[in-house]
């Protein structure tokens, strides 16, 4: 049906068993959630004083929409303001930022350059919302399989019954076993005469289907994976034995070349602010993972020496 995820959940949830569900979970929203301070954390802003209320909204609003303006109002002053983007110049760029906020009076549409400075985060003017929805979209599978398996590991068991009255019984010992009763008690019913249970098991080696270690391993890939888009220093590497400073080095500059163009992007719009409108905004690296490598890195270093 043409609806939003949000109520194809409400409706899946009375179907047994119900599809997988990735994004709208309180999973995913909890995994994107503490990505995307992950992702705010990799720059160290220094903000003016009178700023202090504008902080958060000021850095969500750059990362979560990718661009916002400042501007200079009669009521308060120099602040930032979320906006979206109109008209075109020569090289089919915004000229002005169009302001909605009930607080200002009216609808503002200053220019860009001359009126306002604009702050975005990438040169295509988007967000990171779509690589923080990625990874996860992806934690939350792992996740979630992870915690399937360790369900499983605790009953691994495919019961085959004669009939659905002996089927209700199983699966009513299987949810006081999930429960976590230590015991489970059958009627005589279940059983034949000479002892034999009347159903049959089916794949019962809990060992070898046990792979919830696997999907730790591949969970902290993901984070891996994921600091490696947004600049967070990382080894990103499986732990082996010849592990090499230049496959680490490698994987540093991986890290810091897209974030340092996101970067360089800021870093003009903070000079463009101090000369309009008189006020110091500054951005670098928290942590440059070109200068300051991961522990990886030192690590195998001293073990080559």
């Amino acid at each position: 049906m043409p609806i939003f995820y949000q109520y194809s959940n409400v409706g899946n949830s009375v179907i047994q068993p119900s599809t997988s569900h990735v994004r709208g979970t309180a999973l995913h929203r909890f995994f994107a959630r503490y990505l995307l301070q992950d992702a705010i954390s990799v720059f160290e802003w220094g903000l003016p004083d009178i700023w202090r209320n504008y902080t958060n909204y000021f850095k969500y609003g750059i990362y979560v929409n990718g661009f916002e303006t400042v501007i200079e109002t009669d009521k308060f002053g120099v602040i930032p303001q979320v906006c979206s983007l109109t008209g075109y110049d020569v090289c089919m760029q915004p000229t002005h930022c169009v302001i909605a906020n009930p607080l200002i009076r009216a609808t503002l549409m200053p220019r860009i350059g001359k009126q306002c400075i604009l702050f975005r985060l990438m040169p295509d003017y988007g967000g990171i919302l779509d690589i923080v929805n990625f990874y996860a979209d992806m934690m939350s599978l792992t996740a979630q399989a992870a915690g399937i398996n360790l369900l499983n590991t605790r009953v691994a068991f495919v019961f085959g019954c004669a009939n659905k009255s002996s089927s209700d019984t199983l699966k009513e010992m299987y949810d006081k076993i999930i429960a976590g009763e230590p015991a489970s008690f059958l009627d005589k019913n279940m059983f034949r005469d000479d002892g034999s249970p009347n159903w049959q098991l089916f794949q019962n080696d809990i060992k070898n289907t046990y792979i919830a270690d696997s999907l730790l391993i591949d969970l902290q890939k993901w984070v891996n994976l994921f600091r490696t888009e947004i600049g967070l220093p990382n080894a990103n590497t499986e732990k082996k034995e010849r592990l090499i400073v230049d496959e680490v080095n490698a994987n540093n500059v991986a890290t810091g070349s897209k974030v340092e163009m996101w970067l360089e992007e800021l870093q003009k719009s903070c000079d463009d602010c101090k000369r309009m409108f008189g006020i110091d905004i500054s951005v670098n690296w928290r942590v440059n993972p070109i200068e300051n490598p991961s522990g990886t890195e030192k690590e195998v270093a001293a073990n080559e020496s």
